[in-house]
């Protein structure tokens, strides 16, 4: 094996959402800067330009494919909203009068 010759990569059998991103480069459509990317996904520094994000060369992986995508946690209740009614909506108590 030749140390300068680089091998070829191993085919990786991960699931495509857990597969690193490649970088990929091309021409800002607003003022042609070069810029890179992440899998046919840019946004240009210079002027602010950003393509949409289904041009890209693969589908975005859900939250719930995410490696790191918090499981088994309960979310917690939310306060009471000071603009709500006091007592059980509905009833009298709700809407004093």
């Amino acid at each position: 094996m030749n140390p300068h010759v680089p091998a070829e990569p191993p085919h990786d059998s991960a699931p495509e959402h857990l597969r690193a991103p490649e970088i990929t480069e091309a021409e800002c459509r607003r003022c042609g800067t070069l810029i890179a990317g992440l899998d046919g996904r840019y946004a240009c520094g210079v002027c602010g330009w950003v393509n949409d994000h289904s041009e890209g060369h693969r589908r975005l992986p859900r939250a719930e494919e995410d490696p790191d995508f918090p499981r088994g946690r309960r979310r917690r209740p939310l306060p009471p909203s000071p603009y709500a009614p006091p007592g059980p909506a509905g009833t009298a108590a709700a809407y004093p009068g």
